[in-house]
Formats: structure tokens, sequence, C-alpha cells
């Protein structure tokens, strides 16, 4: 689903998740995620992928789960790899 380093800096902002393997579906507010944290994990995430996650992605719903989370992220890095015209 994602790969290892969205995994591992996912796991440092909410380090209350299982050891073993994270449930797609996991509510993170619930695990810990809290404000501060979803805005060191949003600039972690940007800064390892070389993304820009836009303004209007920036809701509570994106930070919701972790698949709510990649869905907004796997995108971003695959229009990384697309040449311009």
């Amino acid at each position: 689903m994602w790969d290892s380093q969205f995994e591992g800096l996912l796991r440092q902002a909410v380090p209350s998740l299982s050891s073993g393997a994270i449930d797609p579906a996991e509510d993170l507010q619930n695990a810990g995620l809290d404000s501060m944290a979803s805005v060191e994990l949003l600039l972690q995430i940007e800064a390892a992928y070389d993304i820009v996650i836009p303004d209007e992605a920036l809701t509570q719903q994106t930070f919701t789960t972790p698949c709510t989370l990649w869905g907004v992220v796997a995108p971003l890095i695959g229009a990384r790899s697309i040449p311009s015209p």
C-alpha cells in the first residue's frame, strides 16, 4: 500500500501505533496525532518526498487515517516523476 519511508514517518509522528502492521483505517487522532504532530508530519513528508501538499488538501479529513493521508501523498509522488512538456 505505502512505502517504508511513509510508514517510518508515520510511526515517528504517532509513537503509539502498534509495532506490527499499521491498520490502514486506524484513526490517527485517537492514536495520538494532534494538530502540532500533524504539522510536523506534513513538513517531514514534504521534505522526504520533495513534494508540496496543496493547501486544499490540508484538512482534518486528510489526517484521519494512514490510508487517507497516503491517498493524498501517493498521487503527488507520482506526479513528481512525470516530466513537464
